[in-house]
């Protein structure tokens, strides 16, 4: 069985955003910038099924500027096979994620797509779910746990009320979540592997995609400071302080 693996470059979850200016977005100009920790979380779990034997080939896909190269590498490191770059300089909406991605499943028959439930620069959390609308695949999202057995994969999904196993037939759509394992790192060797590894890049024409935005960014601005907190001598002064927010009654 192939497994699909999407991944995207954001800003590195370490880092603490900047907005420009002119509050025209994120600034990202000099900036580490990394694979999204969900899209990990999902290459991780594509490897370990490999090594189970489920698995035969990883194919990880990326859309974006060419330095999104280098996440496709680490993918690659981790021990994905071989990936694809789909070249877009300006920002892609969820939608046109799907689109593209719907068409790189048709052309590649994987019988599973793993990918982060959401990225951590946007955290729209809709692509996974536009993809099955799209394809018309099961879907099994926010995994902390996935088995594959013969045609079927039993997903246990994180919930509000605690946890759901849903049962879905082979090929589905798997969105991760921070629960299902732990990421591990690229040995040396396989960073050195991972150079000669086979990179196609493609462009959204060659799928027949417009990728034109359909939304516009307003303005994007800082949250407000947060206020200085205020000490209370005992419980009574903190409940008529309370009272007086309206907050008690």
């Amino acid at each position: 069985m192939k497994v699909l693996v999407p991944v995207k470059r954001v800003l590195d979850y370490n880092v603490k955003p900047r907005v420009k200016a002119d509050g025209t977005g994120v600034d990202l100009a000099n900036v580490k910038m990394s694979m999204n920790p969900f899209d990990e979380i999902a290459v991780e779990e594509a490897i370990r099924l490999k090594e189970k034997g489920v698995a035969t080939e990883i194919v990880v896909v990326s859309i974006g500027e060419q330095k999104a190269q280098e996440t496709l590498r680490t993918a690659l490191a981790m021990g994905a096979d071989r990936a694809i770059l789909i070249t877009s300089e300006g920002p892609v909406e969820p939608l046109g994620v799907a689109k593209l991605l719907a068409k790189v499943a048709e052309e590649e028959q994987p019988g599973l797509i793993i990918l982060g439930k959401q990225a951590i620069d946007d955290d729209n959390n809709q692509t996974g779910q536009m993809l099955g609308a799209l394809l018309g695949w099961g879907q099994g999202t926010f995994a902390s746990k996935v088995e594959v057995s013969g045609d079927t994969v039993d997903v246990t999904r994180e919930v509000d009320g605690g946890l759901e196993t849903v049962k879905l037939n082979i090929p589905a759509i798997v969105t991760t979540d921070l629960r299902l394992n732990e990421p591990r790192y690229a040995s040396l060797p396989n960073i050195m592997k991972a150079k000669s590894k086979p990179l196609a890049q493609k462009t959204p024409a060659d799928y027949g995609v417009d990728l034109t935005p359909r939304l516009t960014v307003v303005k994007v601005a800082e949250p407000a400071k947060r206020t200085a907190g205020v000490k209370v001598a005992d419980v009574d002064e903190l409940v008529g302080r309370l009272k007086a927010l309206g907050v008690a009654k």
